[in-house]
């Protein structure tokens, strides 16, 4: 018997929503040269650099492990609800009104990458920031295409 495909739906936004955590834990239990985590973050694959950057910087902080990976486990399980309610409801929407959404969500995305990741980036890594983040986008589209068809 397989699975409903709005539970498949809330089981890959909960994946994808835990590589957040993948990058916690790197950035918080490991002692990563920050330009790493720099390059890390320009390359942007998946959310690690997000979770990365961010829980070496609440460590930073002084916030406590439980604190940091509590942040991370609700912000992945949010996705996996958001993705299961996402699929729920669009599913019957016109494919005009999937891609308005989705070119929407891009542009929250790259807006975040501008005004947050990227200026921490080039802060370490200067002129390779901008090289970096183009071998990312060129590897996210190569890899959305293979998986689209």
């Amino acid at each position: 018997m397989s699975l409903p495909l709005w539970l498949w739906a809330g089981f890959w936004g909960l994946l994808a929503g835990s590589a957040l955590l993948l990058g916690a834990a790197a950035g918080y239990f490991s002692h990563i040269p920050q330009r790493l985590t720099a390059g890390v973050t320009a390359f942007g694959s998946s959310n690690i650099p997000e979770g990365l950057s961010s829980s070496a910087g609440m460590k930073k902080a002084g916030r406590s492990v439980r604190y940091v990976f509590g942040v991370w486990t609700v912000i992945a399980v949010v996705s996996g609800i958001a993705a299961l309610l996402g699929y729920t409801v669009f599913r019957n929407f016109s494919p005009g009104v999937i891609a308005a959404t989705t070119a929407l969500a891009a542009g929250a995305i790259l807006s975040m990458l501008v005004d947050t990741m990227i200026p921490e980036a080039f802060q370490e890594t200067h002129d390779y920031a901008g090289l970096i983040t183009v071998a990312g986008f060129l590897i996210a589209f190569a890899l959305s295409k293979v998986a689209g068809g």
